[in-house]
């Protein structure tokens, strides 16, 4: 399992790393404009969907700039500990000052780690999240299970990830739109075109849903349910710890 952790590290991490460390300035202007702002009722969703009592202890990965985070402690109130964790620093530069502007920095941690090299014991957090991040990691399961390591028995999983409407005129729109205007979007604003080509690379590449339930299942998770959201542009996945 090391030896895996390893291969990953040295030839997908770091190349995803350096193409968010380049757009971290533009992320969240783009996510908005791109989403039409959809994105922030996404992470709220997600956020209710766990249903978090005061005082849990939730790990959130592949953090960005903070806003999941965030609305945790919004949601939550007084009490709750958010360690966020991304492996692109630029991104945890940039949600420094988000943090400490909500006044949250008591309550949230920004730490420099990857889904593979968690520095947590098992049975630590009563919440993990991740959004928008699944999708960049080949090997879904090995990740899936290091999550699964760190939350409590009952503990739960929350996974958000952009998808591809089903079938008909949508989907027609949708491709066009997230093929041929998105990266043209993200190249006017980021000057990183490739980034945006990427994205939605890795969401054509990704599971169909009832294939990530059927991985988080096999990475140890129960109850496991899924919800299209938006017409199917987005899914939340949730799952529990036995």
């Amino acid at each position: 399992m090391q030896e895996l952790r390893l291969s990953m590290k040295s030839r997908e991490l770091p190349y995803v790393r350096d193409m968010f460390n380049h757009i971290a300035p533009h992320y969240d202007f783009l996510n908005r404009l791109l989403s039409l702002r959809r994105d922030v009722f996404w992470r709220r969703a997600m956020v209710e969907g766990l249903r978090l009592a005061p005082g849990a202890r939730v790990l959130d990965v592949a953090c960005g700039t903070g806003d999941v985070a965030l609305e945790i402690v919004q949601r939550t109130g007084e009490g709750v500990f958010v360690a966020a964790a991304d492996f692109a620093p630029r991104m945890l530069h940039l949600a420094r000052p988000k943090v400490d502007n909500r006044g949250s920095r008591d309550c949230i941690a920004l730490l420099a780690a990857d889904a593979f090299r968690l520095p947590f014991g098992r049975d630590r957090f009563d919440a993990v999240t991740i959004a928008f991040g699944i999708r960049n990691i080949q090997d879904k399961e090995t990740a899936l299970r290091q999550l699964y390591q760190v939350l409590k028995p009952g503990g739960r999983l929350a996974v958000l990830e952009l998808a591809s409407p089903d079938r008909g005129m949508l989907r027609s729109v949708y491709m066009f739109y997230f093929h041929r205007v998105l990266p043209l979007l993200g190249r006017l604003f980021s000057k990183h075109g490739f980034a945006y080509s990427y994205l939605p690379a890795s969401v054509a590449n990704f599971p169909s849903a009832g294939d990530f339930a059927g991985i988080m299942q096999s990475a140890g998770f129960g109850k496991v349910v899924y919800r299209k959201m938006t017409m199917g542009i987005a899914v939340l996945f949730t799952g529990e710890k036995p």
